[in-house]
C-alpha cells in the first residue's frame, strides 16, 4: 500500500482520536454531584453558576435576571432605610422635646446643669425611683420678725373671720422640710418622670410663754408632677424642662382659721450656667360655696417666678407672684433669699419677705417678714 493510499486513513484516525480527547476532557471538569455541594461557596456569583452547572441552565440568562434582581432588592432596601429615617424625624419633629426618643447627645445636653442636679433630667442623670430628693429649701429660722402681725385673720366667707384678737407676738421661730420622690421614670419613650413632692412650713411662737409657746401656722402642701426633659434655646438660656402637676396646700385646722386651696400648675424651667430660672401659671380648682377664702387667688397669685443665682456655695434666690389682676384685685409678694456657706454641708440663711400670703392664714393680709437661720437644703 502506498503512502497515498494511507493517507485518508491516518487522518480519520487523527480525527477520531481528537474528538475523543476532547470529550474526555469535557467529562474530566470539575462539576458539583449536587445542588447541595453549592452551599459551600461564599461569592453570590459563583454560588449561582454552581447552581446554573448543577441544574444544567444556561448561566447567561440566569445571571443577568439574579442580578438584576438583587439590584431592585438592594434599591428597595435603601428607599425603605431612607423613609423610616425621614419618618423618624418628622415624628421627633412634631413631639418637639416633650416625650420623643432622643440621641444620646441630645437627651444629655443638660446634663450637669442646675435644673438637672434637681429634676435628673439628662438621660444619663436618673436614679430610679422611689428615693428622697430635695425639693425646695430645708432651713430653721429661729428669728422670724414680722411688721405687722395677722392677730384677727378675715376672709369673706364670714365663718372663716377671726372676731377676737389672737394674743400673738411678732417674734417667733420658722421652719420648714421639703422632699420629693420619683414614682415613675421615663413614663413616654425615654421622657417623662412622675414625682411626688411635699412641703411643710410652720411659725412657732416659741417665745410666746404666756401663750404657751403655741404653733400660730403650719401648712402642709402635697403635690404630684409630670416632669418632661426639654433642650431649646432662648435668648442665651437653655430650656431643660417642662411639667404640670396637682398641688394641694392647706393649713388642716378648723373654722375660723381653715384656708385651703387646690391647684393645677404649669411650670417651664430654663438655667444658664449659674442660673436658673422657672414660671409657674396656675389655675386654682373651684371649691364650691363652702370655700375658706373665695378670693384667694387676688392675693397669693395666679402664678409666680423664682431667679436662682448659685456659686461658690452661695445662693441668692428671688421669688415674686402676683394677681395678674388690675385695680382693687392686684395684689402681690415678694422674697429675697440668700443661703450662704457656715461649714461643708450647713449654710447660714437670711429670708426678706415683703407682701401677702406669707403664709395660708395671712393670704390676704400685708406685711414685712425678715428671718435667720440655719439650712441644710437651698434650691440647688
Amino acid at each position: 500500500m502506498n503512502a497515498h493510499a494511507l493517507f485518508p486513513t491516518f487522518s480519520l484516525l487523527a480525527t477520531a482520536l481528537g474528538l475523543a480527547c476532547a470529550a474526555q476532557a469535557q467529562d474530566a471538569m470539575p462539576k458539583p454531584a449536587t445542588p447541595e455541594a453549592c452551599l459551600a461557596i461564599q461569592a453570590d456569583a459563583a454560588r449561582l453558576t454552581c447552581y446554573d452547572t448543577a441544574f444544567n441552565r444556561a448561566p447567561s440568562s440566569t445571571e443577568a435576571a439574579d442580578t438584576a434582581a438583587a439590584q431592585a432588592a438592594e434599591r428597595k432596601r435603601a428607599l425603605d432605610q431612607s423613609a423610616a429615617e425621614a419618618a423618624s424625624a418628622a415624628t421627633t419633629r412634631r413631639q418637639g422635646a416633650l416625650y420623643a426618643h432622643e440621641l444620646d447627645v441630645e437627651a444629655n445636653a443638660g446634663k450637669g446643669s442646675l435644673l438637672d442636679s434637681r429634676w435628673e433630667l439628662a438621660k444619663d442623670s436618673k436614679l430610679g425611683v422611689f428615693q428622697m430628693r430635695a425639693y425646695k429649701p430645708t432651713y430653721l429660722l429661729p428669728m422670724f420678725w414680722t411688721s405687722d402681725i395677722n392677730n384677727t385673720p378675715s376672709s369673706p366667707n364670714p365663718d372663716n373671720t377671726v372676731t377676737t384678737p389672737q394674743d400673738l407676738q411678732r417674734e417667733e421661730a420658722k421652719f420648714q422640710i421639703s422632699f420629693k420622690t420619683k414614682f415613675v421614670e421615663n413614663l413616654f419613650g425615654d421622657n417623662g418622670d412622675i414625682w411626688g413632692g411635699y412641703t411643710q412650713s410652720s411659725r412657732w411662737q416659741v417665745y410666746n410663754g404666756e401663750a404657751s409657746r403655741p404653733f400660730r401656722e403650719t401648712n402642709y402642701e402635697p403635690e404630684v408632677m409630670l416632669v418632661f426633659r426639654n433642650n431649646y434655646s432662648l435668648g442665651g438660656w437653655h430650656g431643660r424642662m417642662t411639667g404640670i402637676s396637682l398641688n394641694h396646700q392647706s393649713n388642716g385646722r378648723g373654722d375660723p382659721l381653715s384656708r385651703s386651696w387646690n391647684r393645677v400648675i404649669l411650670s417651664a424651667g430654663l438655667d444658664r450656667e449659674n442660673w436658673a430660672f422657672v414660671v409657674r401659671p396656675w389655675w386654682r380648682i373651684p371649691d364650691g360655696n363652702d370655700d375658706d377664702n373665695p378670693d384667694i387667688e387676688n392675693y397669693m397669685g395666679r402664678g409666680d417666678a423664682l431667679l436662682v443665682y448659685s456659686k461658690g456655695g452661695h445662693e441668692l434666690s428671688l421669688l415674686g407672684r402676683h394677681s395678674l389682676r388690675g385695680g382693687d384685685e392686684s395684689h402681690g409678694a415678694v422674697q429675697l433669699a440668700w443661703g450662704f456657706p457656715i461649714d461643708r454641708n450647713l449654710r447660714g440663711h437670711l429670708e426678706v419677705f415683703h407682701g401677702y400670703g406669707e403664709s395660708m392664714i395671712d393670704y390676704n393680709h400685708k406685711a414685712t417678714y425678715i428671718g435667720l437661720g440655719v439650712s441644710l437644703l437651698e434650691w440647688f
